[in-house]
């Protein structure tokens, strides 16, 4: 017989005797298990002493051990670097379902009835090709919004509300991407400094729902009534066929260093769950003071574990990994593209169609690490954003000061077409999420503002955030009335969405991004809680002009596959869902080098035709031009290509429908792009 799972049903599991407590400690002496009162959250009503048994797991059972009930646990153990039991110390179950407050500002583990009515409703399972990543923050999104009364502002239930999910259908994306909802606390720096963690990169807990996020109402109503919230605004997004994906952050707990708050692993099992020195110091490849160490079975169930539950208990669509190459780092801290967590993240029967997205990086060494995931795993492509930023702002740039850009069009068009350099034939385009902004950096409108980052308002001296942001503010740092600079701007905003929309691969949108949202020059807000982050409700006449670029935009990539290949071509194939793509320069003949790589050309005319699996034949003609001269091209003769219908012009949207035929003389203007329909016989 197969050898029973030491690690099943971590947690509290309700019987009709009360409950059953399963808790991981390899190193632990003794585990007590505190109940408390009801009425009085601070008074113990008992205590039981946790019986050890096979795997370091520790158990046993109560009668108090209710729906409602608050518990806390206390380990003991040897002492040691590497260890920091405290049997006075009042932890959270890791696999808690609810947490609450304790009057002095801590927190209980929380037992909840986790019964919910889906009425029937299912995940929407989107295909890939067909999705669009809109990465928001359930605060900031709401906030603002005069469509909400004020009690729903910034809240799950906001967020869910039919004027919320309006917008979004109407935007044309299909996946909303939450910033962290584990329930997660500020940094004590922060906390000193009077300032909150915004982004909630901190997790404190990973199976609970961040209670701030939720309606007074559910907050008195206490954990149960947060979770029922959180699944009430998933089931909506469902029923409006949007999926939800979940950013998670695995990497590293809000424990901190050695001398931040021990709340959970670190009491219960420090030398387990972090990784060490010798001395007991942390190794941390995070940046944020701790790394869990993902070479131990446990902690890697304890990611498969939350992932399941999040997944199937709640319904969510997918997950977001922060700094994903942390949970692929061996008993060395190597990353192992073949570690035993990444491959069964995506191969586990019980996450089977979850959309699984990698932050493909960390901050320790060999951290970098694009392109390296096993197969079924999806990555953010920040080659992806360099080179897009580059070709449309400081390319353009050097071009306008020195008279001569820095690139040709090579590098910037294998992008468009799928990065198939960085990701394998196996995979195929689909494994990139392609974006141009993120929550970390400048919005898209302070990409065209600043050429410099504006942090001081961080309260780190603007040291903080990145430097290397290939931006350009077209001659003035930040807000001007100078009509030619807005007009560039808003230009360059236009080729920036444009080129992401447009490329093969996963497009993700920045919210706020779709009608300009600026930052002030900060471009890294995480502890903002305030107008500077949240989304304004009421945009100016040019950003609603940018908002109506960006529908048209979601819009035309849903009427055109050729926009969306499943899979990479194979010269001399036809590869089904792929797409067969001719290359063509300004007057109509083919590449050659000098086109692909001279700095003064780029200019490239993309012809891509879908091969009809599952929707029917389609192409399309992308026209790029990186040089900031007005220009007239020749429309490629093909086959069968009998006209071209212009669907988009990022210079002057007022064309649109116009018909030409191959080989016509078309205009085009210094620094757009255009996209036309090929129709055929």
């Amino acid at each position: 017989m197969p050898a029973a799972d030491p690690f099943r049903n971590l947690g509290v599991r309700l019987t009709s005797r009360g409950g059953e407590i399963r808790v991981f400690s390899e190193n632990a002496t003794a585990i007590e298990l505190c109940l408390f009162d009801d009425r009085d959250p601070d008074w113990i009503v008992g205590t039981i002493d946790l019986k050890p048994g096979p795997g370091g797991v520790w158990s046993g059972s109560s009668r108090l051990l209710t729906a409602g009930r608050r518990y806390a646990l206390r380990a003991d153990g040897p002492t040691g670097p590497t260890h920091a039991f405290n049997l006075s110390r009042n932890l959270l179950d890791p696999y808690a379902r609810g947490l609450a407050r304790t009057a002095q500002g801590g927190w209980h583990s929380s037992v909840v009835d986790d019964e919910f009515d889906w009425g029937g409703v299912g995940k929407p399972n989107i295909p890939l090709d067909h999705t669009v990543v809109y990465e928001a923050h359930v605060r900031g999104l709401t906030k603002l919004s005069p469509h909400l009364p004020e009690e729903l502002r910034g809240t799950y239930a906001g967020l869910a509300h039919p004027s919320t999910i309006g917008y979004l259908k109407d935007l044309g994306i299909t996946a909303v991407e939450l910033l962290p909802v584990h329930q997660f606390v500020s940094e004590q720096r922060l906390v000193k400094q009077g300032r909150v963690n915004y982004w909630g990169y901190n997790t404190l807990h990973y199976f609970a729902p961040h209670t701030a996020y939720a309606t007074p109402a559910a907050q008195r109503g206490g954990p149960a009534a947060v979770l029922r919230e959180f699944k009430g605004m998933v089931r909506l997004l469902h029923e409006a066929g949007l999926e939800v994906i979940l950013d998670v952050v695995y990497n590293h707990t809000s424990e901190e260093g050695l001398a931040g708050p021990t709340t959970s692993f670190r009491g219960l099992d420090n030398a387990t769950y972090y990784r060490h020195q010798p001395d007991g110091t942390y190794i941390d490849v995070t940046g944020c003071g701790n790394t869990v160490d993902f070479s131990k079975p446990v902690t890697q169930r304890l990611v498969l574990d939350s992932l399941k539950y999040w997944a199937n208990e709640v319904q969510v669509d997918g997950f977001r990994f922060d700094l994903a190459a942390t949970l692929g780092r061996d008993e060395n801290a190597h990353f192992d593209p073949r570690h035993p967590l990444l491959e069964a993240i995506v191969t586990d029967p019980e996450l089977t169609g979850v959309k699984m997205i990698a932050e493909p990086w960390d901050v320790g060494l060999g951290g970098w690490q694009v392109g390296n995931f096993p197969r079924g795993w999806i990555e953010w492509n920040d080659g992806y954003r360099d080179r897009v930023r580059e070709f449309w702002l400081t390319d353009v740039r050097d071009q306008r000061l020195h008279g001569r850009a820095p690139h040709g069009i090579g590098a910037f068009t294998g992008r468009v077409a799928g990065s198939a350099h960085v990701f394998d034939h196996e995979r195929g385009p689909l494994s990139s999420i392609n974006f141009v902004t993120a929550h970390d950096g400048f919005t898209l409108a302070d990409l065209t503002s600043y050429d410099l980052k504006h942090n001081l308002g961080n309260g780190e001296d603007n040291r903080d955030g990145t430097n290397d942001n290939h931006s350009w503010n077209f001659g003035v740092e930040g807000p001007t009335k100078i009509d030619s600079i807005t007009a560039d701007r808003a230009r360059a905003m236009r080729n920036l969405l444009g080129t992401l929309l447009t490329s093969t691969g996963i497009p993700m949108i920045t919210a706020g991004d779709e009608f300009g949202r600026s930052q002030r020059g900060n471009n890294n807000a995480y502890c903002h809680d305030s107008e500077l982050t949240w989304l304004p409700w009421a945009p100016e006449k040019r950003q609603l002009d940018l908002l109506q670029v960006t529908r048209t935009l979601l819009r035309l990539r849903r009427e055109n596959p050729a926009l969306r290949p499943v899979r990479y071509g194979r010269e001399g194939e036809k590869v089904p869902s792929a797409n067969d793509m001719s290359w063509f320069n300004g007057t109509g003949a083919p590449m050659t080098e000098e086109d692909w790589n001279s700095p003064e050309a780029r200019l490239l005319q993309y012809l891509g035709a879908a091969t009809p699996e599952l929707e029917q034949h389609n192409r399309v003609l992308l026209v790029f031009n990186g040089v900031d001269a007005d220009r007239t091209i020749t429309l490629p003769k093909h086959d069968t290509v009998v006209s071209y219908v212009l669907l988009w012009d990022s210079a002057d949207d007022r064309g649109a429908g116009r018909v030409h035929s191959p080989g016509d003389r078309v205009a085009i203007a210094g620094t757009s792009m255009l996209l036309f329909r090929a129709d055929e016989p």
